[in-house]
C-alpha cells in the first residue's frame, strides 16, 4: 500500500468555488463601496474589510491545512462569518435607504443567476443589461399609462401626475446581486466547513497524521 503522505496536497484554493465567489463579492463590495457609500464612514472601511477577510482566510485556512487540520477549519469559518457580516451590511443598505430587497426568484435575479458571472465585467453588463430592460418596462407602462384613448377606454387612463413608475438605482440592481451571491458564499462555506469537520473528525489532525507516518516508516 502507497504510505501516507506527512504533508498531504494543499493550498489549492483557487479551484475552490467557494473562494471563486468570495472574490467575485469582493471586487463587487470594493466597486460598490466607491460609487455609494461614502468614503469617509466607517462602514465603507468595514464593508471592504468584511469582503477582504471572507476571501484572504478561505485562501489562509487551505494554505494551514498541510499542517493543521483545525487551523483550516477555524479560518474557513472566520470566512463564513465575514460573508455573513457583509450580508447584513448590503441589507441595512438597502433598508435604510428605502429600497426594495429582492425575493430569490424576482426575475432579475433569476436572470442574473443564469450568467453565472466570473468577474466584475460580467456583473456590471448584468448591471447595464437589466437597466435597459426596467427602461423599457418603464417606457411600456408610461405608453399605457397616459394614453389618449376617447372611446370606452378613456375612463380607463389614470389621472393626470401618476405618470410612468420611476426608475430603479443602479445600487439596488447592485445590492440585490451581491446578496445573491453571498447567499451562494454562505452555502458553499457552510458546506465546506462540516465536510472539515468530518475529515478532522475521522483523520485527526498533523499530530494524528504524524503518529501514524512514523508507526508506518518503524513496521516497514
Amino acid at each position: 500500500m502507497e504510505q501516507e503522505p506527512l504533508i498531504p496536497k494543499h493550498g489549492g484554493y483557487r479551484n475552490l468555488k467557494s473562494f471563486q465567489i468570495a472574490q467575485l463579492v469582493y471586487d463587487v463590495t470594493v466597486r460598490f463601496c466607491d460609487l455609494y457609500v461614502s468614503k469617509r464612514s466607517r462602514t465603507h472601511d468595514q464593508m471592504v474589510q468584511a469582503a477582504r477577510s471572507g476571501v484572504q482566510n478561505i485562501a489562509e485556512g487551505s494554505q494551514a491545512s498541510a499542517t493543521s487540520k483545525k487551523t483550516e477549519l477555524k479560518l474557513t469559518n472566520v470566512a463564513r462569518a465575514s460573508l455573513e457580516e457583509l450580508h447584513l451590511d448590503f441589507e441595512d443598505f438597502l433598508r435604510q435607504r428605502e429600497l426594495p430587497l429582492w425575493a430569490p426568484d424576482h426575475p432579475s435575479l433569476v436572470r442574473f443567476k443564469k450568467k453565472r458571472c466570473n468577474g466584475l465585467a460580467d456583473f456590471r453588463a448584468w448591471v447595464e443589461e437589466e437597466k435597459k430592460l426596467a427602461g423599457k418596462q418603464r417606457h411600456t407602462d408610461g405608453h399605457r399609462r397616459t394614453g389618449t384613448d376617447t372611446g370606452r377606454n378613456a375612463k380607463a387612463s389614470v389621472p393626470v401626475g401618476e405618470g410612468p413608475c420611476k426608475s430603479v438605482s443602479d445600487s439596488v440592481f447592485a445590492a440585490n446581486a451581491a446578496l445573491s451571491l453571498l447567499n451562494l458564499g454562505c452555502h458553499l462555506l457552510d458546506r465546506q466547513i462540516e465536510a472539515q469537520a468530518k475529515a478532522f473528525e475521522s483523520e485527526g489532525g498533523f499530530t494524528e497524521r504524524l503518529y501514524r507516518v512514523r508507526s508506518a516508516r518503524r513496521r516497514s
